[in-house]
């Protein structure tokens, strides 16, 4: 292969190069003085009729590459685990639905006080005196029983909200708004009733617990790599995102 020359040839009857054959300045070059590409200094431009074929200016720089998203960490079954974000706006959602059912339930108990248990805390005698009422029988009893009542109502209504509604569906109504769904772990497994009710029963300990929920809430920040919380460990399930 045959080697450039290591000096610009001048045109016929033009300067002779410069010393050392390096090309003269930009500003010294001389009227049809060519220059190659491989001699030419830094800033100067190849007259277009030197350029030699194919040559161009350098495409302009783009600047650094973007950094590139990391992929979603993925199910055994290939789906895209759910984020804390979507799992925490599910849940608070879900506390709407229940603080929503459980007015339906206080109002209606509030009223029975005020218009049966309350009359007879002042019942007034016949010679106008006020009779003094017999405080645990007229008022801690009734309170108590009200009490278990609303209780046993939301604890039926949790069973079938985190149960029966998640293991047909594996959604509540927060996680559907959110596009999640409970699923096992394995995923030749399908979630059943007792795997729903494990996961439950864990959540609701959990919570009787100072801080037990934020703890069961929060362990999916760092469980890797499946993002369970303490509940998804106990039942071996994990949250993903689907398309509805």
């Amino acid at each position: 292969m045959t080697q450039p020359p290591p000096y610009p040839t001048p045109p016929v009857g033009g300067p002779p190069p410069a010393a050392g054959g390096v090309a003269p300045p930009p500003g010294q070059i001389p009227q049809g003085y060519a220059v190659p590409p491989h001699h030419a200094p830094p800033g100067y431009a190849i007259p277009p009729q030197y350029a030699p074929p194919g040559y161009g200016p350098p495409p302009w720089y783009p600047g650094p590459p973007r950094p590139v998203a990391p992929p979603p960490t993925l199910s055994p079954g290939g789906q895209p685990l759910a984020s804390f974000t979507d799992r925490l706006l599910a849940t608070l959602i879900d506390y709407a639905v229940f603080m929503v059912i459980g007015m339906v339930f206080t109002v209606p108990a509030m009223i029975y006080f005020f218009v049966v248990i309350a009359p007879d805390l002042f019942q007034v005698a016949a010679d106008g005196t006020v009779a003094e009422p017999d405080f645990y029988r007229d008022l801690v009893l009734p309170l108590l029983w009200l009490e278990l009542a609303i209780f046993a109502a939301s604890l039926v209504l949790s069973y079938v909200y985190y149960v029966e509604m998640m293991f047909r569906t594996g959604q509540t109504l927060g996680k559907k708004t959110m596009k999640l769904r409970v699923v096992p772990l394995d995923p030749t497994r399908t979630l059943d009733r007792w795997t729903a009710a494990k996961r439950f029963l864990v959540q609701q300990l959990a919570g009787l617990v100072p801080g037990g929920s934020y703890l069961d809430g929060f362990w999916q920040l760092w469980n890797k790599p499946w993002q369970q919380c303490l509940h998804d460990k106990a039942a071996e399930t994990i949250v993903v995102k689907v398309a509805s």
